[in-house]
């Protein structure tokens, strides 16, 4: 799909997303300046080879979630430091076997195996062996559980206090009843084995904290905020983590692309885990994150007319050839 970046009109559909198909497309509309796009190599290769003058710009939705996968990395290598929920008894087995798991390959490499001979050596798949060689720390790989939403929460207090008190669980039970509670016993037995009501606050799951370090702490409530701001504080690597984070916005929205380069040399002086690969994919595509961070336009209107597209493919499936389906596409609204 090609929108125009100015008026975000539709201006064609391609049959296919190979780089000849967009190189010889972009041949026969030699006006092309500014081209907005994803991070594909094809296409980046495609421009070049077609319109090496126009000025290729990514598109900032995807720098900010590309971003944002970094961080989650980051945050679950970090969590048994800002994680003070104590490790429930029903995740204490897989944590051990993740351990052992990640000595024995680890000693292998050691030995100077490679990773299809520790494959073989353990019995195990390449990709699984893949996974534990890439860790540097067994703590990159003990994810902290995530829990939704529960009807125990609402009762945290009293039962946290209850517990405190040595009283039965049952006796537990029947008096969050009187109080509303309409869920099972075994659902306040397991709430209450995962630890759940054991410390102060309960740590949020890791892509949880993710969106609190995403967003902009006025947009955040009060409580989510200090929440917010005692974790960070609870740990260094959390608190460089954020910190970047907060630039990198304050360059987004400020269209400060030049400032680009300087935050990826502080970033990758900090060594956050999880970051090699984003600072690696933007120093490779340095100029076109430069400029989707300073153009005004962006690859959101593509993204919209996506979603319609989608429809329309539904209404015509397996009634109408690609000629068809392009008519549609340009010529509804």
């Amino acid at each position: 799909m090609l929108i125009d970046a100015v008026t975000h009109r539709r201006v064609d559909v391609l049959p296919d997303r190979k780089a000849a198909t967009l190189a010889g497309w972009l041949r026969e509309h030699r006006g092309v300046e500014v081209v907005c796009r994803d991070g594909s190599a094809a296409y980046a290769e495609a421009i070049r080879q077609a319109v090496p003058h126009a000025v290729q710009a990514s598109d900032r939705w995807h720098l900010w979630h590309n971003l944002a996968a970094a961080v989650e990395k980051t945050v679950i290598a970090h969590a048994t430091c800002w994680n003070t929920t104590p490790t429930p008894r029903t995740r204490r087995w897989p944590h051990a076997r993740t351990r052992k798991r990640f000595a024995a390959v680890h000693a292998l490499l050691a030995q100077g195996a490679g990773l299809l001979e520790c494959a073989r050596c353990l019995g195990w798949a390449l990709n699984t062996v893949k996974r534990y060689a890439r860790a540097q720390r067994v703590e990159e790989l003990l994810r902290p559980p995530r829990y939704g939403a529960c009807l125990v929460d609402r009762h945290r207090d009293l039962v946290r206090q209850r517990l405190a008190e040595k009283v039965p669980v049952t006796r537990i039970l029947a008096e969050i009843r009187e109080q509303g509670y309409t869920g099972s016993a075994n659902l306040l037995v397991r709430y209450i084995n995962q630890g759940r009501a054991d410390p102060e606050r309960v740590a949020p799951a890791p892509r949880r904290l993710v969106s609190w370090l995403m967003s902009r702490p006025s947009d955040l409530p009060d409580h989510t905020r200090r929440h917010l701001d005692d974790l960070i504080a609870a740990c260094p690597e959390t608190t460089t983590l954020a910190a970047r984070v907060r630039e990198f916005a304050a360059i987004l929205t400020g269209r400060r692309g030049e400032d680009l380069s300087g935050w990826i040399a502080t970033t990758r002086a900090d060594a956050l885990p999880g970051f090699d690969s984003y600072l690696n994919g933007l120093d490779k595509d340095l100029d076109a994150a430069v400029a989707g961070l300073t153009v005004p336009y962006s690859n959101g209107p593509t993204e919209g007319v996506n979603t319609k597209i989608k429809l329309l493919k539904r209404q015509t499936y397996g009634k109408a050839s690609f000629s068809l389906l392009r008519k549609r596409i340009l010529l509804t609204g």
